[in-house]
């Protein structure tokens, strides 16, 4: 019955996307060119419609139990609506806010949160009332990262799948049937949507599709680690480790030159990809290439005792770095690890 819906999830954003897209343009829902945006055409945006209807086909064709099921998908409506309503009246940052806001609330009060955090040797540390600020930054932090990286043609569908891949690998090893169940349709929704998204893509997701599906990640990463064994706030870190880590190093890039936290820019990791001199679609593949690898060390250290998992970390943690510093995430000033690789090897 699973790969029964799953398939139907897979036909039928494949059809409706172009139906999506042919509303889109009608109701004016489009993306023009500007000095920011690498697209020279205007493109109906919209997308993630496609994605949220093929997903609630297959979820009301196989009706997942879990307390929990309400409220995400009430939350999950919320998102949607809010994203709908910026690609085609381009809301103020204050209102897409509120709407996240929102929805958070609705997560909140069905009971998912964060409330312990697994320490190595069997120690945990209870939050206590910490647990409320730090899920409710958890999800509406998820939810803009897929947002910040919905910069080329198929790649924040392409890199939410990959994630989706590896929550369901993670889910199916600890034995939890809601996230897995729930991960391969959304899973199957977004394939079937990336067909027409990627590369030269004939429709965006636009914030319907990246603020529903970093939603659903920040939530479903929620449900699916909340009793992993080590370090239970890392599993989905590392899992979630690029859009993460583009989001942070746009912040921090951006408050060290004396600009807006949020200001936009054309620093983002697709963008240093392209100024290499990456094509669109080896900017994406390459994108995907270092997901993939976050992925598989999130399984390695969910799977690993603590010395290994520590390892696993450290090392992702100097690759990350070797990249920021590669590709002058954080500026072109930026370069400690490469000037003392440089010192070491010119001796």
């Amino acid at each position: 019955m699973l790969w029964t819906a799953s398939i139907v999830c897979f036909i039928a954003a494949l059809l409706i996307t172009p139906v999506v897209k042919r509303f889109a343009i009608a109701v004016g829902a489009v993306d023009s060119p500007d000095a920011r945006k690498v697209h020279v055409r205007i493109m109906p945006r919209l997308g993630g419609l496609a994605i949220y209807i093929a997903f609630m086909i297959g979820y009301f064709i196989l009706q997942p139990s879990s307390p929990y099921a309400t409220h995400i998908l009430v939350g999950g409506f919320v998102i949607i609506l809010t994203g709908a309503l910026d690609d085609r009246f381009q809301l103020n940052a204050r209102l897409k806010l509120m709407g996240q806001i929102v929805a958070a609330v609705i997560v909140l009060n069905g009971g998912i949160r964060i409330e312990f955090i697994n320490l190595p040797f069997d120690q945990q540390l209870y939050l206590g009332w910490w647990s409320v600020p730090l899920t409710f930054l958890w999800v509406i932090g998820i939810t803009n990262a897929v947002n910040l990286i919905d910069g080329l043609d198929g790649l924040a569908a392409g890199v939410s799948s990959i994630v989706l891949l590896t929550l369901i690998s993670l889910a199916v090893i600890q034995g939890n049937v809601y996230v897995t169940i729930v991960a391969i349709l959304l899973l199957m929704s977004t394939f079937g949507f990336l067909f027409h998204n990627f590369y030269p893509a004939k429709i965006f997701m636009g914030d319907t599709g990246a603020l529903f599906l970093g939603y659903m990640l920040g939530v479903l990463s929620l449900l699916g680690f909340k009793n992993v064994t080590l370090f239970s706030l890392a599993v989905p870190v590392i899992l979630l480790g690029i859009p993460i880590s583009d989001t942070l190093f746009a912040i921090v890039r951006r408050v060290l030159q004396g600009k807006p936290p949020f200001a936009p820019d054309k620093a983002h990791l697709h963008h240093r990809l392209l100024d290499l001199g990456f094509t669109m679609r080896q900017a994406v593949l390459v994108i995907y290439g270092l997901c993939a690898i976050f992925g598989m060390t999130a399984i390695l250290f969910s799977q690993t005792n603590s010395i290994g998992a520590f390892v696993s970390l450290v090392m992702l943690l100097l690759v990350l770095d070797i990249l920021v510093e590669s590709l002058g995430l954080l500026g072109e000033r930026y370069r400690p690890l490469l000037n003392l690789l440089e010192r070491f090897t010119s001796k």
